[in-house]
């Protein structure tokens, strides 16, 4: 699944780039929401590299901790670390081992360990179902369905009851069959609201190793939450709104729609029928079987019957529905959309997916099993996208593309979820993780697959240098926090699991992969993950099952090095020393936390740290640091950098002599693409968390004015905006000398590049324009911000085309930021008449760029109100954490509308968490520290507490950072003559 951007992650600006923040913004990143290529790791090109110092400290905390032994419980032995470096990369990310072993490895087709976390939530053992015979029928006059199940059974168990999963499902009767005869009619039957557990009672006993069936009657309602079946509306051409019934089932909401075993190892077959007006569309994972017609008018629509799956797999649509197809690939697959929208929209996704499919049949060496792929754009969407078997789910503007009114980012952001979802069909619905504690191996994998197929179809793009600034730092960013989890992350209950689909399932997941594929091959991973696919194909598996297919194919111990970066929390920063006597470089690691405070019991693990060695001679792929210190050889000690190509997971600290001569180094053409954006990257953060001081990043950021790469630009103005957002609440002078020093940085870039547009530029080179544009206006430099409302004002008269989609966001954002009520109400007709959901909400976003108090309310008010939908509520509040008066109105708004907010978006769900953090992530102060702190203290956060956790985390951050290094930011700016005057 293709979750939405982590509120933590959000963009701060509204330009259509992916991560730099062109306004004042948080250090906050987010799963990608849009997608920026770069260049070549093989091109250089030449700047100002700063030779001022970066000065170095070490947290008083690292100090103490570093005393600690140099053992730990997760240590590998050190013989065996250089020989697991080529190990391939083989983390291919799908499910976890399955209900044998959930269960107690009680039944023979599951394979892999045994290990069961104690605590879970999960059924009981005894019956084990085969297949699901499921009917319903959607009422659109009432919003409710009619619905009955017949499910044949494996009994396991001498039995008196069965017990399955129901959740606001009301359930009218049930019949107990065995071998043919009735064993109970209308039995008891209880429900445990909590567990969300109906339990059949009845008198006599089936025997185990009987076979049984279960009839359920019941009815539910169309709800309006987006999990479950529920409606998702959209306005009909004569203005009416119009419904279609459609499913959202992962993680744990198949039990809203109908009675079932809803765990991911207990797969079966289902076979669906859906009753429905004959001018309806009906769809469900397979091909339709018969179509006949029945009483009132409808028509029931029976599918053929389905390989076995898990629950959260299945799904169904009905409503109307225009199509394209394709037959480019070996079964047909269509694109489908509600009539609203244009479905010639869908070509570019239906054509990728046709070349994508086909991929990965090929690099898998497995067919898609399924008659046909159908994917459907839905007007009402908690995710980005839902990879159900045969009948992929989309948000609208993730899978239809109008090349005239949306940028290039939004085209790369498309491709990835497509190809995302596809990658998903082999990893998680063939072959599918046991439990849900095992969700990063899905989406970890989903996420690698997608950039490696991207990669493939548009090596122009050159999205694994997008990979570093965007999917790494995400992963590096979250886990930097201490109420981060390990990818492999322990859940018990239906509630703990929508917080676990963040940036280290999918971002740490796939950084993971990429990093043993870096190091191993990817000839060798792909291997692996073939032989893992065709083993457990249809069954479940635990991590340690790739582990041992990647082993297989590698001849390399994985699990032995991987364990720990799966298992335990956190990554490190190695700190480098040399001795230029006996050329040799001393490394340490310690753990890092974004706040600087690590203590002594948390910097207990020693990861096995593949060191990545550049050098004038190449990479040295074969070394790694396994324990607290280790000391080691450079050829060279004229020029070395450690985790080439950043393709490990930790931050780098180097003296301030070394990163002088890195940028020497820079400047001679030594260091690629991904090394300087990811130097550029480990120095924020490092500054950010006290190893360095923040006049010394100034300084490194300042030498970077005449950098002529794209992704390189792009990291440079991320860290720009996560230190203006941390002195957000600073003096105005500070903030106006901070925003001086933005735009001294990127105006002669913006100028240099323009802001026009021709069929000639490249992918790339559209988002480099578009970035320093957005980034130079927002810093209020005059020549962008004149350009901005003169193509905002021709729009305003009429112009569609006055503004080029790459800026558009750009243009609203500077054109609310410097206007009034006459340009709010210009975007906000946008928001509500735009011909296509990518304009929609390309203006919603932008909206909280309006700093009056009244628009800043108007922005609230719009946010609260029916005409956003649930799925979009995060995009005006996002928009307002560009300035200090939207930062606190929208925390008043949360605190004053409580209990509608938490009403309209039941924790269950996971939007509330993603507007707890957005209302409280953006925070700087000890005081809005202690405001946050004191309201949740006395509130119900199951469901969301972990965001709550996050927020407050990211909150201490900023506060230490400013606390800390206030006094040098002041100093520098003066020094460097950065006044706060404009």
């Amino acid at each position: 699944m293709r979750r939405f951007p982590s509120s933590a992650r959000l963009p701060l600006s509204n330009s259509s780039t992916r991560r730099a923040t062109a306004a004042a913004a948080a250090p906050l990143r987010f799963h990608r929401l849009s997608a920026l290529p770069r260049p070549s790791s093989s091109s250089t090109s030449t700047f100002n590299f700063p030779t001022a110092s970066l000065s170095t400290s070490t947290p008083s905390s690292l100090i103490s901790s570093s005393s600690s032994s140099s053992t730990s419980s997760s240590t590998v032995p050190p013989l065996h670390r250089s020989s697991l470096r080529r190990a391939p990369l083989s983390q291919a990310s799908k499910r976890y081992c399955s209900y044998r072993r959930m269960c107690g490895a009680r039944r023979g087709e599951v394979t892999g360990s045994t290990n069961v976390p104690g605590g879970r939530e999960v059924l009981p053992t005894n019956v084990k179902p085969l297949h699901y015979d499921l009917t319903l029928e959607p009422n659109f006059a009432n919003f409710s369905y009619d619905g009955t199940v017949v499910i044949d059974l494996d009994v396991a168990e001498d039995t008196t009851s069965i017990s399955l999963n129901s959740n606001e499902i009301k359930i009218h009767n049930a019949v107990v069959s065995s071998q043919g005869a009735v064993v109970a009619s209308n039995p008891e039957i209880t429900l445990n609201q909590d567990q969300q557990v109906a339990t059949i009672k009845f008198a006599d006993t089936i025997p185990a190793g009987s076979s049984a069936q279960l009839k359920l009657t019941f009815t539910g309602e169309l709800n309006d939450n987006m999990a479950g079946f529920y409606r998702s509306s959209y306005k009909a051409a004569d203005g009416q709104t119009k419904y279609i019934a459609t499913t959202q089932m992962e993680p744990t909401d198949a039990r809203r729609a109908f009675p079932c075993f809803d765990e991911p190892a207990l797969k079966a077959k289902f076979t669906v029928t859906l009753v429905a007006d004959k001018s309806m569309t009906c769809l469900s994972n397979m091909d339709v079987a018969t179509e006949t017609e029945v009483a009132g008018g409808k028509k029931a629509v029976k599918f053929n019957t389905s390989p076995v799956m898990s629950t959260y797999l299945l799904a169904f649509i009905v409503g109307h529905l225009n199509y394209i197809e394709t037959k480019a690939f070996r079964v047909p697959i269509r694109v489908y959309a509600t009539p609203d929208q244009d479905i010639e929209h869908g070509r570019f996704s239906l054509d990728l997916a046709a070349r994508t499919l086909a991929f990965y049949e090929k690099a898998f060496d497995n067919e898609f099993p399924l008659p046909k792929m159908d994917m459907v754009a839905v007007p009402d969407f908690s995710a980005g996208a839902m990879e159900n078997w045969g009948l992929i789910t989309y948000r609208v503007v993730d899978v239809l593309l109008d090349e005239k009114t949306s940028g290039a980012a939004r085209k790369e952001r498309i491709a990835e979820t497509v190809q995302h979802e596809l990658a998903h069909q082999w990893f998680g619905n063939l072959v599918t993780m046991d439990f849900w504690d095992g969700l990063w191996l899905n989406e970890g994998f989903a996420t690698w697959m997608s950039w490696y197929s991207c990669n493939s179809f548009f090596p122009e793009w050159k999205v694994w240098q997008t990979y570093v600034i965007d999917t790494l730092q995400g992963a590096l960013s979250l886990d930097s926090l201490r109420s981060s989890h390990p990818i492999e992350v322990p859940v018990k209950r239906a509630d703990e699991i929508n917080q676990i689909f963040d940036a280290i399932s999918y971002s740490k997941g796939s950084s993971v992969l990429r990093m043993i594929s870096k190091y191993m091959g990817e000839d060798v991973f792909i291997q692996g993950v073939r032989d893992y696919i065709k083993k457990h194909a249809y069954g479940n598996t635990q991590t340690g099952d790739l582990w041992a297919a990647l082993a297989n194919a590698s001849g390399k111990p994985v699990e032995e090095v991987m364990d720990i970066w799966t298992k335990k929390v956190g990554f490190p920063v190695v700190t480098v020393s040399e001795n230029p006597s006996n050329s040799t470089i001393k490394l340490k690691q310690n753990r890092f936390l974004r706040t600087g405070d690590v203590r002594p019991d948390e910097d207990t693990t020693l990861y096995p740290v593949m060191l990545g060695l550049r050098t004038k001679n190449g990479i040295d792929e074969s070394t790694m640091l396994t324990e607290r210190e280790g000391e080691f050889k450079v050829p060279d000690l004229d020029f070395y950098k450690l985790n080439a190509d950043h393709s490990a997971i930790y931050r780098t600290s180097y003296t301030p002599e070394r990163l002088s001569k890195l940028g020497e180094a820079a400047k001679s053409g030594l260091l690629s693409v991904e090394d300087r954006a990811g130097m550029i990257a480990d120095a924020g953060a490092l500054a950010a968390s006290g190893f360095q001081s923040t006049s010394g990043l100034l300084s490194l950021l300042k030498g970077f004015d005449s950098e002529a790469e794209f992704i390189v630009w792009n990291e440079i103005l991320t860290r720009v905006g996560s230190l203006r957002a941390a002195w957000l609440f600073e003096d105005a002078a500070t903030r106006d000398a901070l925003k001086a020093f933005q735009r001294s940085l990127v105006s002669h870039k913006a100028h240099e590049l323009g802001w026009e547009f021709s069929e000639k530029d490249g992918h790339i080179l559209q988002q480099f324009k578009a970035l320093m544009f957005g980034s130079a206006g927002m810093a209020e430099d005059p020549v962008v911000v004149k350009a901005a409302q003169d193509m905002f004002e021709r729009f305003a008269a009429g112009d569609e085309n006055a503004i080029h989609p790459n800026i558009r966001g750009s243009v609203f954002s500077i054109v609310l930021k410097n206007g009034g009520e006459k340009e709010y109400n210009v975007v906000l007709d946008r928001f509500r008449h735009a011909p296509t959901s990518d304009e929609k909400t390309t203006a919603l976003r932008c909206l909280g760029a309006a700093e009056d108090p009244a628009l800043i309310q108007r922005t609230l008010d719009l946010a609260s109100s029916d005409e956003v939908k649930n799925q979009d509520i995060y995009m005006p509040l996002g928009g307002l954490r560009s300035h200090p008066a939207g930062i606190e109105a929208r925390w008043t708004w949360l605190k004053n509308n409580w209990d509608a907010i938490y009403k309209r978006l039941p924790p269950s769900l996971g939007m509330l968490g993603t507007v707890v953090q957005l209302s409280t992530a953006s925070f700087c102060t000890e005081q809005q520290l202690k405001d946050v702190q004191d309201f949740f203290q006395s509130k119900d956060t199951k469901g969301f507490d972990r965001a709550v956790e996050q927020s407050l985390d990211s909150v201490r951050a900023k506060v230490n950072w400013v606390q800390r290094d206030r006094a040098d930011v002041e100093s520098w700016l003066k020094a460097n003559s950065y006044n706060g005057k404009l």
